[in-house]
């Protein structure tokens, strides 16, 4: 899933050890216990299709015209920077674990300190000029991983990731204009619940193969 996603850009951005991604492989029940414990948070990479298109703006529509709850606790931030959805993924992925990660000073928390009380919009533009990140995502790609494109190209998939806050599974996407509650979970169904969204997903583009899933997890 590219050089977002590697051992060396967490580690660059003050992410202890113990928290490491893992592919997922499959979403039914015997291969989601193989994924380790605790799950953090649920990482999805989809390709963009008019079906998901279409979906996307009218759940959208939907939803601001019925409402719904969002917890005042869930780090959601826009995405600007043209190409930095992995890293925005992985910035909700973690910001929505401070409970649980224990990060070392470094770009991260610098930045997560500096965002907490901003709006999603002003967190998106923070990370525009954010040189600290910008820096472990250079040294990550200089390690000899995947290139990052940058932000002119024309990228045909993105992330999103799913978190739980308060027993609520959302789904954090910089591309959209709010985070999407998609109802009750917990931490240790986490990854269940994740993966139904996820076959959502995959359901309704059936002729697509170009899905990839990943989880957060920690060592107790």
């Amino acid at each position: 899933m590219g050089v977002y996603l590697k051992y060396k850009f967490l580690t660059g951005l003050g992410v202890p050890g113990s928290w490491v991604i893992h592919d997922v492989y499959g979403l039914d029940d015997e291969i989601l216990s193989m994924v380790p414990k605790p799950v953090g948070s649920v990482i999805l990479l989809y390709p963009f299709t008019d079906k998901g298109e279409e979906f996307k703006n009218k759940q959208e529509e939907e939803l601001e015209a019925a409402g719904q709850e969002v917890s005042e606790k869930v780090y959601f931030m826009k995405q600007f920077v043209g190409n930095a959805c992995g890293t925005v993924a992985l910035i909700h992925a973690i910001a929505n674990n401070q409970d649980k990660i224990d990060l070392d000073g470094g770009a991260l928390k610098d930045f997560l300190d500096k965002t907490a009380s901003m709006n999603p919009e002003d967190r998106g533009h923070a990370l525009e000029s954010d040189e600290g990140i910008s820096k472990a995502h250079e040294e990550s790609a200089q390690e000899g991983q995947t290139e990052a494109p940058d932000r002119e190209t024309e990228l045909n998939e993105h992330f999103v990731t799913f978190v739980e806050v308060d027993g609520t599974l959302y789904e954090l996407d910089g591309r959209r204009k709010f985070p999407i509650n998609h109802g009750s979970t917990s931490a240790d169904t986490l990854l269940q619940d994740a993966a139904k969204v996820c076959r959502q997903f995959m359901d309704r583009d059936p002729e697509e193969s170009r899905f990839a899933i990943v989880a957060l997890t920690g060592t107790e």
